[in-house]
C-alpha cells in the first residue's frame, strides 16, 4: 500500500510538472479568452495580441483566425490566402497588421461565439505554433425607443387599455413595464411580456398590454413606457402620455352622437319599408275604375243604339203614308 501511494504521488507530481512546463513553453494554452462586444451591422475587433518579441518577418509566419473550425482570414507568409476562408466570412474581414487585430464587418447575431487567432512560424522543421489567443464575441442590437399607445376600442368605459412596445433588439430585454403617475403616487404596471423573433436577423420585438381605471374628477394621469435591456444598461423611455377626465366627457358625447345617428337611420329605414309595402299592395289590387269605365261605355252605347231603333220605327209609317196610290 505504501509503495502504491508513493507511485501515485510521483505520477501526480510529474503530471503537474508537465503542465507547468507546457504553460511556460506555450503560455497561450492557459490564457483566458478575451471578452469582446459588437453591435448589429457594425464592426467587431478580434485582437490576436501577438507582440512578436523576436521580430519575425511576416514572410515567415502563417496567421489565421477561425470560429468553429471555419476560417475567417489567413495570412500565409505575408500574403492573404482566401482559398481556405469560409464563404460566410468572405470579403467581410480586414487585418490591421500593426496592431494585430482582425476587423469583422457587418456583424450579425449569428456571428457571436468563440474566435481564435493562431500564429505559426515556418522554419526548417515546418510550421511551429508560437502564439494563440481566444476571443469571446457577444453581439447586441439596440432596441427602438419604446412606444405607448391607447388601444381601447370602445370609449366611455371605466377602464382604458394601453400597449407598450419596442422592436429590433438583441438579446431579450430584462423587462418592459409602464410607470403610471398620478397626483399622489407612481405605480409600476407590468404584465406578461410578448416576444417575437425574426427568423433571418434573429432580432426581437417585445410588447406588453395593461389596463388602468379611467381618471375621475380633475386628476390627470401620466404614463411612461420603460424598457430595461439585458444585461442591464441605460434604460429606454417612451414619450409621456397624459390622459384626463376629458376622455370620459368626450367619450359620452361621442356615444350620444352615435345614438342620434342610429335613431335617425332607423326612422329612415322604417319609412322606406312602409312606402315599399304600400306600393306593393296597391300594385296587387285589381283596377276597378277601369272596369267601371268599360261598363259605363257599354251602357251608353246600348242607350244610343236603342234610341236609334226607336227613331227608325217612328219614322217608318210616315214614309208609307206619303207614298202615292198605285193606279
Amino acid at each position: 500500500m505504501g509503495i502504491c501511494d508513493s507511485s501515485m504521488g510521483l505520477n501526480s507530481l510529474l503530471l503537474v510538472m508537465a503542465l507547468l512546463l507546457s504553460v511556460s513553453t506555450f503560455p497561450f494554452l492557459g490564457a483566458a479568452a478575451l471578452k469582446r462586444r459588437a453591435y448589429f451591422n457594425e464592426t467587431a475587433d478580434l485582437p490576436c495580441q501577438f507582440t512578436n518579441p523576436q521580430n519575425i518577418s511576416l514572410g515567415e509566419l502563417v496567421v489565421f483566425w477561425q470560429n468553429d473550425e471555419k476560417v475567417l482570414y489567413e495570412l500565409y507568409l505575408g500574403k492573404e490566402k482566401p482559398d481556405n476562408v469560409d464563404p460566410k466570412y468572405m470579403s467581410r474581414t480586414s487585418f490591421d497588421q500593426e496592431n494585430w487585430i482582425l476587423h469583422l464587418h457587418s456583424v450579425q447575431i449569428k456571428d457571436q461565439g468563440l474566435y481564435q487567432c493562431f500564429v505559426h512560424h515556418k522554419g526548417p522543421n515546418g510550421l511551429v505554433p508560437i502564439h494563440q489567443k481566444s476571443c469571446d464575441l457577444s453581439v447586441f442590437a439596440n432596441f427602438s425607443q419604446p412606444e405607448i399607445k391607447n388601444t381601447s376600442n370602445i370609449s366611455g368605459r371605466p377602464y382604458i387599455n394601453f400597449t407598450c412596445s419596442s422592436v429590433q433588439g438583441y438579446p431579450e430585454p430584462k423587462e418592459i413595464y409602464i410607470l403610471c403617475t398620478t397626483e399622489n403616487s407612481t405605480v409600476k404596471l407590468d404584465a406578461l411580456m410578448q416576444i417575437s423573433q425574426d427568423n433571418v436577423t434573429e432580432l426581437y420585438d417585445v410588447s406588453i398590454s395593461v389596463s388602468i381605471e379611467a381618471p375621475r374628477d380633475t386628476n390627470n394621469v401620466s404614463l411612461i413606457c420603460v424598457l430595461q435591456p439585458e444585461p442591464p444598461e441605460t434604460e429606454l423611455y417612451s414619450t409621456t402620455l397624459t390622459i384626463g377626465p376629458e376622455i370620459i366627457v368626450n367619450s359620452k358625447t361621442d356615444i350620444d352622437y352615435i345614438l342620434w345617428i342610429a335613431a335617425a337611420l332607423l326612422i329612415i329605414v322604417c319609412c322606406l319599408v312602409f312606402v315599399l309595402i304600400k306600393w306593393m299592395r296597391k300594385k296587387q289590387q285589381p283596377n276597378h275604375s277601369h272596369e267601371g269605365h268599360e261598363h259605363e261605355t257599354i251602357r251608353v252605347e246600348g242607350r244610343e243604339s236603342g234610341q236609334t231603333e226607336d227613331r227608325v220605327e217612328d219614322q217608318a209609317p210616315e214614309k208609307s203614308d206619303e207614298e202615292p196610290n198605285s193606279p
